[in-house]
């Protein structure tokens, strides 16, 4: 779903950035994080959690609560997303075949979202929480967002 921001975007992500923030904690968002960092060779899209400070700040200018969060945010030059939405426009910047898979967007929001949900809801108790966060080796530590 695309989401409409609430004020200017937070100092340190500029208008043409494409930043992915992803939770942490989460199992499936880190390996996430690490597919993308594969297969964005690059390096299109800048990668933060959360919980960071920064994060939070996305967070906050996408409407989204800060605290709690189920979704993945992605916000493409300004205009932030959520939930499959996020995920299906950030698979346009990996490489080929990835962008093929923006044809999910062709799905009506409600049935892609719901999926999205049942994963979200549940991501936790079926893949665990990680104690130790994802740690960028020094080449990726530039498409992180600060801390």
């Amino acid at each position: 779903m695309r989401l409409t921001p609430t004020g200017p975007l937070p100092e340190g992500i500029g208008e043409a950035d494409r930043v992915l923030l992803f939770d942490a904690a989460c199992v499936v968002c880190a390996g996430w994080v690490r597919f993308v960092l594969r297969w964005d060779p690059p390096g299109r899209l800048r990668i933060g959690a959360v919980q960071a400070p920064l994060g939070r700040e996305l967070l906050a200018y996408a409407g989204l609560p800060t605290e709690d969060v189920d979704t993945m945010l992605f916000v493409d030059r300004g205009v932030p997303y959520a939930k499959s939405s996020a995920f299906l426009r950030a698979c346009r910047y990996l490489r080929f075949p990835l962008p093929l898979l923006r044809a999910g967007l062709l799905l009506p929001a409600p049935v892609r979202d719901w999926l999205y949900d049942r994963l979200a809801k549940n991501r936790y108790r079926l893949f665990g929480t990680q104690e130790i966060c994802l740690v960028p080796t020094p080449d990726q530590r530039a498409r992180f967002l600060p801390e």
